[in-house]
């Protein structure tokens, strides 16, 4: 905002934010990039993981049919018709390697050794008595099994599938995802070997996932720096697209920077937006101390800045020619926020207004007037325009039927900061005015500075010998309002009395004087 107390931004600053600008969609480009990879990543190895389970529990279906299919047999004799039975379902059921029978927890006949083979069962190898992920057995040491055991009483059926079957599933599964096999406290990876460690938890889009129909489950995940890897392989144009759109950001930046600088375009947004508003400065009877009446002050409430002091852009509005349609805009908010009260208005309430040299251009001005007017019942309020002097007026046709015109609807003109502008004594030879303000400078040496003492009684005398109303400006301690009173100072203003207040602060204010 270029019309704070620091001025414009340096340049440093100015490419500073530029550059920010520029990294900013960078690294929110990379960061949503990687999110999306992490996001993909995860619903993979989602998918990874319900496909690993499809295809184990296909494998134990086979061992599952193998095994009530043997069950009947366990307890009879292993003769050769019962190991044929175990060989035929070795060779019609898909994955199953090895079948065997137990009888009373015995295993006693097999289709790789027949009768030869006799071996204890120990029901607390198998997860609730039905798998058992070991590591090898007599004829294969070091090679994963996966038994599956059907118990009915005494009568035991087995089936195993093989641990080629198992890696090869673990393998060809996912292309970039790791899957682990657990089956109670062992795990199988895809180096084939069955370990009974802690099962190795994934550093990105770990996945667990139990079989709903078999006691095992998988986990799938990915190594750390996947992510980066994956949006290198799959993101380049992406990444090019996220560094075009930074420079432009940044250029981007630069040239609003540039554009913002310019004073007239935040003046011109901030009418659009509404953003000058009125402050209310009580004006007192200096015999009585009552309130007469009000001085309207334009503020600018600043989205970012809050309040802007009106020395920063009133001068600045007043070079480029905004103040008209900005007092305009002033004037309707006035109307509008005080009509509903003017019911507490002593009559001929008076209204101050600043006005300038741009305002005594055209006749404009006296329409704003009238519309300001039709507002409040006739009589309620006497509008007082106030002629600022950082601008001098030029007296002209135009002017003098501007102020007969002014007139001629009530309005009264005052002469604002009297004293100290451009022809203050011409302004009283040119035009009718009704008030002279007198510049709180003045009233501020009251008892501290004689020459500006005399200045000031020399203001208050002329007032007197040209029939004029008088205001003093900036009174701020009793010595002052006393002494103002004492000389017949019509009106008094200033912080002695009363702040700026916005209109609800002010007419809350205003019931109690």
């Amino acid at each position: 905002m270029p019309l704070t107390v620091k001025g414009p931004r340096k340049p440093l600053t100015r490419y500073s934010i530029s550059a920010l600008s520029g990294l900013l969609p960078i690294v929110l480009g990379v960061v949503i990039l990687h999110l999306q990879a992490e996001r993909t990543l995860e619903q993979s190895t989602a998918q990874t993981a319900q496909e690993a389970v499809r295809q184990f529990d296909l494998m134990l279906d086979n061992t599952a049919l193998a095994a009530q299919a043997l069950l009947p047999l366990a307890g009879q004799p292993c003769d050769n018709a019962a190991q044929l039975a175990l060989r035929e379902q070795v060779t019609r059921r898909p994955f199953v390697r090895a079948t065997t029978l137990s009888w009373q927890k015995n295993i006693y006949c097999s289709s790789l050794f027949g009768s030869n083979y006799q071996s204890p069962v120990n029901p607390e190898d198998y997860v609730d008595g039905r798998l058992w992920l070991m590591n090898g057995n007599p004829v294969t040491p070091d090679t994963a099994l996966l038994v599956y055991r059907l118990v009915e009483g005494d009568q035991g059926a087995f089936a195993s599938i093989d641990g080629y079957h198992l890696t090869n599933a673990l393998r060809l599964i996912s292309r970039y995802a790791h899957v682990v096999l657990q089956v109670g406290p062992n795990w199988l990876d895809a180096d084939g070997k069955v370990q009974a460690t802690a099962v190795p938890t994934f550093a990105v889009a770990h996945q667990h996932l139990a079989s709903q129909r078999y006691q095992y489950s998988v986990n799938a995940g990915m190594p750390t720096g996947e992510v980066w890897r994956y949006m290198q392989a799959r993101y380049p144009a992406m990444f090019s697209l996220v560094v075009f759109f930074g420079v432009l950001a940044g250029l981007l930046a630069h040239w609003l920077q540039k554009r913002a600088s310019a004073p007239t375009h935040e003046l011109r947004r901030a009418l659009g937006a509404n953003e000058f508003i009125p402050y209310f400065q009580p004006v007192v009877r200096g015999n009585t101390r009552e309130w007469a009446g009000c001085e309207v002050l334009m503020r600018w409430q600043h989205p970012k800045e809050g309040l802007v002091r009106p020395d920063l852009f009133i001068p600045l509005a007043e070079d480029c020619g905004l103040i008209v349609p900005m007092t305009r805009a002033l004037l309707r908010q006035t109307a509008a926020q005080l009509a509903p009260h003017a019911d507490r208005f002593s009559p001929g309430f008076h209204i101050g207004v600043n006005i300038t040299a741009r305002h005594c251009l055209d006749l404009d001005l006296v329409e704003d007037c009238r519309e300001f007017l039709a507002a409040f019942v006739p009589g309620q309020v006497t509008l007082v325009l106030e002629l600022t002097e950082r601008e001098l007026i030029v007296p002209t046709d135009i002017t003098r039927r501007l102020f007969d015109a002014l007139h001629a609807l009530g309005v009264m003109i005052a002469i604002d900061d009297f004293g100290t502008g451009h022809s203050s004594l011409g302004y009283l030879r040119n035009f009718n005015v009704d008030y002279l303000k007198i510049d709180q400078s003045f009233v501020a040496m009251i008892g501290a500075d004689a020459l500006s003492r005399h200045i000031l009684d020399s203001i208050i005398e002329l007032s007197g010998k040209l029939d004029l109303g008088i205001v003093a400006e900036g009174v701020e301690t009793a010595e002052q309002c006393e002494y103002l009173a004492e000389q017949g100072v019509d009106f008094l203003q200033g912080y002695l009395f009363g702040r700026p207040l916005p209109c609800d602060e002010f007419i809350k204010s205003l019931a109690s004087h």
